[in-house]
Order: structure tokens, then sequence, then C-alpha cells
């Protein structure tokens, strides 16, 4: 679904994965622009991830995908640098406005 919406908005998709130990992987030999990271993966957690992919490249813009919506989780996540998050399930709206908020990235991630 995520990457069919990403097509929808005209932006490649150069990699999915399947685990979070996969994820860097991916992230070091195709450098994308955005990263769409969910929090719970089998393997690597997300926020393993998350401060692994920060660590390589600060710049990154990271968008986080989860079903936890709690105050905390958030805060945690603001504080490591996560451009943005979509709480599941989210709509079609909450993702275009995620997306407008990416303006001018060139490729969509992971």
């Amino acid at each position: 679904m995520l990457k069919d919406l990403l097509v929808k908005f005209g932006h490649e998709v150069i990699a999915e994965v399947e685990n979070g130990n996969e994820v860097i992987k991916y992230f070091t030999k195709h450098k994308p622009a955005v990263v769409f990271l969910d929090i719970i993966l089998p393997g690597k957690s997300g926020m393993e991830v998350l401060t692994d992919l920060q660590s390589l490249d600060p710049k990154t813009r990271i968008v986080v995908i989860t079903a936890v919506d709690q105050e905390e989780i958030n805060r945690q996540l603001s504080d490591k640098g996560v451009h943005a998050m979509l709480h599941k399930p989210f709509s079609f709206d909450d993702f275009k406005a995620v997306m407008e908020s990416l303006a001018g990235t060139s490729d969509a991630g992971l």
C-alpha cells in the first residue's frame, strides 16, 4: 500500500526491506533522500534502526510509521530527528500531508 501511494505521488521507490537488519545495508547502498520506517520490525527494531540511520547520515529525512500512539514514543521519536510520523491506520489525507511536508526530496526511500 505505501509503495503504491509513493508511486502515485510520483516518487521512485528504490528499495523495500523485510526486516530491521536489512535496512542499513540497503540504506548504505542506495542512499535514499527519505526513509519510511516502521517501528515494529522483525530483527533489529525500528528504534535501533533509527539510531543507526541517524549516525550514518543525520540529514536523512525519516518518516516513522507506527501503530503505537503514545505521547512518550512521539517525544522520543521527535528527539531523534524524525521528520514526520504516520500513525496506523492512516488516511490518504494524512499521507498527502506528510508528502507535502517532504516537498523537494528527489527519492522516496526504503
